[in-house]
């Protein structure tokens, strides 16, 4: 209890000295001339965020940008652009690469697409509210709650019969009679195949079972987001369609979609941003990215820390960088539109 007392009156302080100073601060731009006096009581509430984002991001990511081009356990030999040609071109890092890609495209997409539909089928159904509110129920749900979660569905104890199984293994078992052979309870997140096809551009089977859980969690947002668009659209217009002799599906398709693009546009990007960043599910459920399901994020962390090489740990990072940068302009362009249309 002291501890907690001490930590309280510390934050107490702190934020007292730093209100202090805003106001002193304040104080002494209200003493300035015109026009001086409006500038600088800007500046006064501006200069904070300047110094955060200058000090938290700006100037860490130029010294991320300094250690990528150094190798070894303290980054202090000089290595150039090693660290990304190793990214390129070793076999193991280019699965790295080949399962952010397709984290990237299947979550994106599928998310995307199951949002509309969900969004299109629950309009104006008995009890939508309902509906929508368990769809977008997984979305309150941690990462990592959601990977212990679906570890237990994936689970497989072992070859004895008398021991418990997953749900899906279970499942597997129980359609013995219904598929071809002997169904043996199978390792699912540990099975690097593709459907039982080795390929080193498709992801294993287990990188797909990782890819469902992050879509269970992101359908739901972009349903309710895309849903709330949709209501947005004026009915005139839909009824204008349909008295012109559109079919209900005609109309979505050619008066609604295009109406919520720019929603649609936004959940999409939304949705691929936190992809790129995926790492809690890896390391629940792929043990830290063992058995070829490591993603860029996993590996910056694991080469980082575990594996003492702060400098490759780093030229993850600006990959990741270059790749939200253009994701980021488009989703800025996208709500600048979305502004003028309105």
């Amino acid at each position: 209890m002291i501890e907690i007392f001490k930590t309280f009156v510390t934050v107490a302080l702190g934020l007292g000295a730093f209100l202090a100073v805003m106001v002193g601060l304040y104080w002494l731009a209200s003493q300035l001339p015109e026009p001086w006096r409006d500038r600088a009581r800007v500046m006064v509430f501006v200069g904070p965020a300047l110094v955060l984002l200058v000090g938290g991001l700006i100037l860490p990511s130029l010294y991320t940008g300094r250690l990528s081009l150094f190798t070894g356990p303290n980054a202090n030999k000089w290595y150039g652009f090693g660290n990304f040609r190793e990214l390129f071109t070793d076999s193991d890092n280019l699965i790295v690469l080949r399962n952010t890609v397709w984290w990237v495209i299947l979550v994106t997409l599928a998310s995307t697409v199951i949002g509309i539909t969900i969004a299109r089928l629950a309009d104006r159904m008995r009890g939508e509210p309902y509906a929508k509110a368990l769809i977008f129920l997984p979305t309150a749900i941690s990462m990592v709650g959601a990977g212990v979660i679906w570890n237990f569905v994936y689970a497989t104890k072992g070859n004895d019969p008398d021991k418990q199984y997953g749900l899906l293994t279970w499942l597997w078992l129980k359609a013995e009679p219904i598929l071809p052979g002997k169904q043996d309870p199978h390792y699912w997140l540990q099975d690097r195949e593709f459907f039982g096809f080795h390929s080193s551009f498709l992801p294993g089977l287990n990188t797909l079972f990782m890819i469902v859980v992050i879509v269970w969690i992101q359908a739901g947002f972009a349903t309710v987001v895309i849903s709330a668009a949709m209501k947005g659209v004026p009915d005139d217009l839909v009824e204008a369609a349909k008295i012109d002799g559109a079919t209900d599906r005609q109309s979505f398709f050619r008066i609604v979609l295009p109406y919520v693009k720019g929603t649609i546009i936004t959940v999409a990007t939304t949705t691929l941003i936190a992809v790129l960043k995926v790492f809690d599910i890896v390391q629940t459920m792929g043990k830290g990215g063992q058995f070829a399901t490591s993603t860029l994020a996993n590996d910056m962390y694991q080469r980082s820390f575990p594996l003492s090489q702060p400098g490759y740990g780093a030229a993850l990072a600006v990959i990741l960088f270059v790749a939200v940068v253009p994701i980021v302009y488009v989703n800025a362009k996208n709500q600048r539109n979305i502004r003028e249309g309105r």
